[in-house]
């Protein structure tokens, strides 16, 4: 009977994922079939935590973060949790054998995003490496099904592609981020409102990161080529938009790519990866 809630349990994390994020379904629906629940259950729990810090504001977030830290060790640790996102994501941890320090270094960047925060270059790269580059490597660990010499290969474009995602995700969000959530995760934006210069400068590091990734995602598994270099479009093409978009603009609204365009990308990502 545990199988039917094992399966549960997966089914949960991928409507979790397609109800928050339907650009990062596109890209898990592009992965192989073998390898698409093991991917919806890190989205699941990643999502969870980061719902904890970011909408619970009506709840003892802190409290909430810790609940969902102990439950998750503790489900590992007896091969079950009531819980089917958290029941999801330790099957998957103990199916590819991710490492903890992955896990803590997340858990440690959600931490961080419960109180109001102003990041200095060195605080910002610890951030992010825990908040994104990190799941980047959960998903790599996933893709390579544990080889650690492929892991070792694909590692840094892994991380780059990770930081590109939340950088890019951080410029979208910048209004919410500053007057709601209190924090201001570019170091420059601290002592300045985003202007043409300043934006070129945070985007010209998205762009070397994406330069970076790109290597990665050609030496990739087949079963998981397609699926990043499709999210690797579409966040690149909210870079684009980013930029075509007066800084003024960018605190007035939140950059989208249009369903019609998503399809557009998937179409040109698949075609592409028949050749790299």
């Amino acid at each position: 009977m545990d199988k039917i809630f094992h399966h549960v349990s997966f089914d949960t994390s991928r409507l979790i994922t397609k109800t928050y994020s339907t650009s990062f379904s596109i890209g898990v629906r592009c992965l192989h079939p073998s390898i698409r629940n093991a991917i919806y259950s890190i989205y699941g729990f990643v999502r969870l935590a980061d719902e904890i810090v970011d909408s619970f504001h009506d709840y003892d977030k802190e409290q909430l973060l810790e609940q969902l830290e102990d439950e998750y060790y503790q489900a590992l640790q007896r091969g079950i949790s009531l819980n089917p996102i958290i029941n999801a994501f330790c099957r998957t941890v103990h199916t590819y054998q991710i490492e903890d320090h992955l896990i803590q270094a997340f858990l440690k960047s959600m931490k961080e995003d419960l109180k109001p925060q102003s990041f200095g270059e060195k605080e910002i790269d610890t951030y992010i490496y825990g908040s994104a580059e990190v799941v980047g490597l959960m998903c790599l660990t996933v893709f390579v099904s544990g080889d650690k010499k492929e892991y070792t290969k694909l590692e840094m474009p892994a991380r780059r592609l990770g930081a590109a995602f939340q950088k890019v995700n951080f410029l979208r969000d910048l209004n919410h981020d500053t007057l709601h959530l209190q924090r201001a995760y570019f170091p420059v934006l601290q002592t300045e409102t985003l202007n043409e210069t300043n934006k070129k400068e945070i985007l010209n590091g998205i762009y070397e990161d994406y330069e970076v990734a790109l290597c990665g995602i050609r030496q990739l598994p087949d079963c998981a080529r397609l699926g990043v270099y499709t999210a690797y479009l579409y966040y690149l093409s909210l870079a684009k938009r980013i930029e075509e978009t007066p800084a003024g603009e960018l605190m007035q609204k939140r950059i989208r790519i249009t369903n019609k365009e998503k399809m557009y990308l998937f179409g040109k990502a698949y075609l592409t990866t028949k050749i790299i």
